[in-house]
């Protein structure tokens, strides 16, 4: 099972002008099972490069064999067009449940700007039995709001955990409740926005919340004690600095011993991220 993370800048890539096909090009040749993208925008012509079209139509007209489940947390219209900005998730395998979860974004007078942030959450039939799926791509700016998102991801989490504990099916009840097993084992990836070194770092992967199973970082898992590989800060973008590791795939406890392998693909230029690679035995 191979399952791909990549904030995609709105394919914008180091010279200014957008190629969502560059993008589908390297996703591709990647042949995920299951894709995760962040910063996919729609008529957003103010964007570098002009976002002027819908590439959350774009690449799910590129990904036709897949299922796709999209969630845009700023959504602003004008002259009654919804200008969208967010998240997609792209699976080859069967979805048997969707949330999309809206993560918290209290004021933070310091950091008066940005945007709402959100995560989308699947169960997939995958190999070796049902698992989440979660994406999300967290505050850069505000570290007082960075710092609830990772709470309330860690309160989402618990609460997967401890419903996957006591769930049981009713086939009495009306359909709406007839979600089906939403398991505890789970891969959450995406653009974190936080520092292998930060606090929220450490947070994310402190001991779990009563009832939720332990998160593990992919990247130390799979290479130990071994240097990172940067996420963004390559081939000449102006952000960040210097390279650095924004970018993650972290993993419940029981699928660590499956990881085969976690990987930085470092040499696409398509985005002022890398697309970051997890496959699962």
């Amino acid at each position: 099972m191979r399952v791909v993370s990549w904030n995609i800048h709105w394919g914008c890539g180091k010279d200014g002008r957008i190629r969502i096909h560059a993008i589908i090009d390297v996703l591709r040749k990647l042949n995920p099972d299951v894709i995760c993208l962040q910063e996919v925008a729609a008529n957003h012509p103010e964007l570098e490069g002009s976002a002027s079209a819908s590439q959350f139509k774009q690449l799910a007209g590129a990904f036709g064999g897949y299922h796709m489940i999209e969630q845009a947390p700023s959504e602003i219209y004008r002259n009654n067009l919804p200008r969208q900005f967010g998240n997609i998730l792209l699976s080859k395998y069967r979805i048997t449940q969707a949330q999309r979860h809206v993560l918290p974004w209290p004021v933070d007078t310091a950091h008066p700007a940005g945007m709402p942030r959100g995560m989308i959450e699947t169960v997939l039939e995958a190999p070796g039995g049902k698992l989440r799926v979660l994406t999300t791509h967290l505050e850069y700016y505000s570290p007082v709001q960075r710092a609830a998102q990772v709470r309330r991801i860690r309160e989402l989490h618990q609460e997967a955990c401890t419903r996957a504990a006591v769930y049981q099916p009713e086939p009495a009840l009306d359909p709406p409740f007839q979600l089906g097993f939403r398991p505890g084992s789970a891969i959450y990836c995406g653009d974190f926005n936080l520092l292998p070194d930060s606090s929220d770092y450490q947070d994310l992967l402190a001991p779990p919340l009563p009832g939720a199973s332990r998160l593990l970082d992919a990247w130390a898992v799979r290479h130990g004690d071994m240097a990172r590989a940067p996420t963004a800060g390559l081939h000449g973008f102006k952000w960040p600095d210097k390279p650095d590791c924004y970018d993650y795939f972290f993993v419940t406890e029981d699928l660590a011993p499956r990881i085969a392998d976690m990987n930085v693909q470092s040499e696409t230029s398509a985005s002022d991220h890398q697309p970051i690679v997890l496959d699962l035995a």
